[in-house]
């Protein structure tokens, strides 16, 4: 194809709604005329939005919705272009949830919070409602961000859903997040999730000490065609990664955290006996 810009989605948010955007496109042997006339735009506008030139716009967004068959799902642009708006992901994340919906296997290791997936919605409304608090988000943003995980949790919920090994640092079950009552039914959650089928839960405890291979919180990825994907981030920043020369020491480490952490009995016990002293 004569002058074709290579894109890099892990740019931008904007950079990365214009990869899915031709992605979608080529995917069905269409060329940019063929979305001029239903995007109401010239050809030349689809080229600007694809390459990161120009913004997507709101009607933007739900005519591509329309078009794609995308309206009301997780993965509507509309959805991608309200979370670029108000800032409330991180760069790089909208590229990873677009992996994450496909996935055949979910690995993640989190600190401190119980990872989004596995959130139940008054506990990810606590930390929204504590981010507001401190000033770092406004009220919509926070409902953009409570929205927008529990469309990543619908999008798992499919007739064959991926299998999912989650291993939680200690700190995840003893910090209280919004109050006796929402801790004990996230805790409960937990439990629940190990007893599912496509579920594998295990608690990395303190006593691991320098044995613990992260310091981060890491999500892995499996897609269907057995490629990874790894995600990680920093305050900042998120950060995509496909090369498999830097993905597979991260599951190499993550194999290390598996045998170093409680078995999955023990780490539902421990959670129990989190919830029989949730404050």
């Amino acid at each position: 194809m004569v002058n074709r810009k290579e894109l890099r989605p892990e740019s931008s948010p904007q950079a990365a709604y214009g990869a899915r955007l031709r992605k979608l496109r080529e995917e069905r042997g269409w060329i940019q005329e063929d979305l001029a006339g239903p995007m109401e735009c010239s050809s030349q506008h689809i080229s600007a939005v694809e390459t990161g030139r120009k913004p997507a716009t709101l009607p933007f967004s739900r005519r591509a919705d329309k078009l794609f068959g995308l309206a009301g799902t997780s993965q509507s642009f509309e959805r991608e272009w309200r979370e670029m708006r108000h800032g409330v992901l991180l760069e790089g994340f909208p590229e990873y949830v677009g992996y994450e919906s496909r996935a055949v296997e979910i690995r993640l290791f989190e600190i401190g919070i119980i990872p989004g997936l596995l959130q139940t919605p008054e506990y990810a409304q606590a930390l929204a409602d504590g981010d507001v608090r401190r000033g770092s988000i406004t009220a919509d943003q926070a409902a953009e961000r409570v929205a927008f995980l529990a469309g990543r949790q619908a999008a798992l919920a499919r007739e064959r859903p991926p299998m999912m090994l989650v291993v939680l640092d200690e700190s995840c079950v003893r910090r209280p997040v919004g109050g006796r009552a929402v801790m004990e039914a996230q805790l409960r959650r937990l439990t629940e999730f190990a007893e599912q089928p496509n579920g594998v839960l295990q608690v990395a405890p303190f006593n691991m000490g320098e044995r613990r291979p992260f310091n981060l919180p890491v999500n892995l990825l499996t897609l269907a065609d057995r490629s990874m994907v790894a995600y990680a981030e920093s305050h900042a920043q998120g950060h995509v990664e496909r090369e498999s020369t830097a993905v597979l020491p991260l599951l190499t480490a993550y194999h290390q955290l598996q045998a170093e952490s409680l078995s999955q009995a023990y780490s539902v016990a421990m959670i129990d006996e989190v919830r029989k002293g949730t404050p």
